[in-house]
């Protein structure tokens, strides 16, 4: 199958090359945002009718970013091209863009936050390009925990880890080979095994999309969800014991069956009610069936009401806290959110080219977008 970071690169029009970074601060770009007044120039946080406070920030790069791991409400790590991660300890107010020593030439597809100093990210490429780096000192210095062997087949998409605040148990989805996923799974955060045979068969061309580093979610204890594109159906995969059985499930409805459509995003809010988001990548001008919910632990997924805004969902979450339902979805064709579990939406105005978004309460959520874009998303409602 193609590359989906590369196919969804060529869709937003973003060169699919790799760039050697350069260190250092860069000046804050307002690409992301479409309509006038609503960047960071305009002086102040814009407020959208009914729904959340969107407030741009400054991250210190013009690297396009992946995906974003809030802590809580005031740390939260964020990863990017060519080696590059971004962190605040202060909710935003500052942030500190730097990159990995040896990592420039990478695409760093998916991060996760721990605390403030321990943090793990991954890269996707081809072969070797497949690593997960860990610190422990806030960034001053990464390890290499694991990196993939040289065959070009070899693509990582995306990682999550059972426990927040003690992140020893993670699990790694990689696209299908030969018939099988060759998903890696840590219990002790330092050493990786593949646990590909105890997962469904994989179906020709079926992968994951490293799009905004949730094509995997989890939750405290051993549930774990992760879904799929690129073959004949959409699926999600799902354990509830921590990665030792799995079960395979369809996804009718939303856009799927072409090498890069399907699953891109997913998340649960609790142990029965979940949501996801996809589509086809390539078509980021068009509306798509985009997302679907599931009342019964992902076993079966009922069709909800396609995004206001075109082409596929990247990324979604749900808001934590008392707006439980609420939910924030981005992609190349812009960003919306619904308060009603994917009943309705509306647009977040002027907001495009976000990948990933996440949440730590309902007043502290982050859209990570091109050209080193972050806005804060606030809501304040009960």
């Amino acid at each position: 199958m193609l590359r989906p970071l590369s196919i969804a690169a060529t869709a937003t029009g973003v060169a699919a090359l790799l760039v050697v970074a350069c260190s250092g601060s860069f000046e804050p770009t307002t690409a992301f945002f479409q309509s006038p007044g609503q960047g960071p120039s305009s002086g102040g946080p814009t407020l959208t009718p009914e729904g959340p406070t969107l407030t741009p920030q400054v991250s210190g790069t013009t690297k396009r970013f992946f995906s974003v791991s809030p802590v809580n409400d005031r740390v939260v790590w964020a990863s990017a091209d060519s080696g590059t991660f971004a962190l605040t300890t202060d909710g935003g107010d500052t942030w500190i863009s730097r990159i990995v020593p040896g990592a420039e030439g990478l695409q760093f597809r998916d991060v996760q936050g721990v605390t403030e100093r321990v943090a793990y990210l991954l890269s996707a490429g081809e072969g070797s390009d497949n690593r997960i780096y860990k610190t422990s000192d806030g960034g001053d210095t990464w390890s290499l925990e694991f990196q993939a062997g040289p065959d070009p087949r070899n693509f990582y998409d995306c990682f999550d880890f059972w426990s927040a605040e003690s992140p020893d148990r993670g699990i790694t989805f990689a696209d299908g080979q030969d018939g099988r996923f060759p998903v890696i799974l840590t219990k002790n955060g330092k050493t990786w095994e593949d646990i590909g045979d105890l997962l469904p068969a994989a179906q020709a061309g079926e992968a994951g999309f490293a799009a905004s580093g949730t094509c995997v979610t989890t939750q405290a204890g051993n549930r774990a969800w992760i879904g799929t594109g690129g073959g004949a159906k959409a699926r999600i995969l799902s354990t509830t014991d921590g990665g030792n059985s799995w079960t395979s499930h369809d996804v009718p409805g939303i856009t799927q069956g072409t090498p890069t459509s399907g699953v891109v995003s997913v998340d649960f809010r609790d142990r029965f009610h979940g949501i996801l988001g996809g589509g086809d990548v390539v078509a980021s001008t068009e509306p798509q069936n985009n997302v679907a919910r599931s009342a019964d632990g992902g076993a079966t997924w009922t069709l909800a009401t396609s995004t206001p805004f075109p082409g596929a969902v990247y990324g979604l979450s749900y808001v934590p806290g008392q707006l439980r339902l609420t939910v924030v979805a981005t992609g190349p064709g812009g960003a919306a959110w619904s308060p009603d579990e994917g009943n309705s939406w509306s647009l977040l105005p002027g907001i495009a080219n976000c990948w990933s978004v996440g949440f730590a309460t309902r007043k502290a959520g982050w859209l990570v977008c091109s050209d080193g874009g972050i806005v804060k998303v606030s809501f304040t409602g009960n």
